[in-house]
């Protein structure tokens, strides 16, 4: 018994040291800004009858995505949004996911 004691003692003598942190810098990120797509390339039009260019603009689930995630301009989000809507009522494009 009183080796066991002697042993709780021991460790507990040990876990009361000062434990030196360590330092952890903090990496700059640069963030690339996404370019609108469309805004690039003048000559590409959002049609909703263009189903395959419009998918890439759905996520798996079915939503719309966001701006911030493809790099579209307002303008051009707005115009992808009524477009994507319009294909959906007319079948082209699936509400939900699969």
């Amino acid at each position: 018994m009183e080796e066991v004691k002697e042993a709780k003692t021991e460790v507990k003598a040990e876990e009361t040291k000062p434990v030196e942190k360590k330092k952890f810098v903090k990496h700059k990120q640069q963030n690339k800004k996404k370019v609108c797509i469309f805004c690039q390339d003048k000559n590409a039009v959002i049609d909703y009858k263009d189903a395959n260019r419009l998918r890439k603009f759905i996520a798996e689930g079915g939503k719309i995505l966001p701006s911030r995630q493809t790099g579209t301009c307002a303008r051009h989000q707005r115009e992808l949004t009524v477009a994507i809507k319009r294909a959906r009522n007319m079948a082209l494009l699936p509400f939900m996911g699969e």
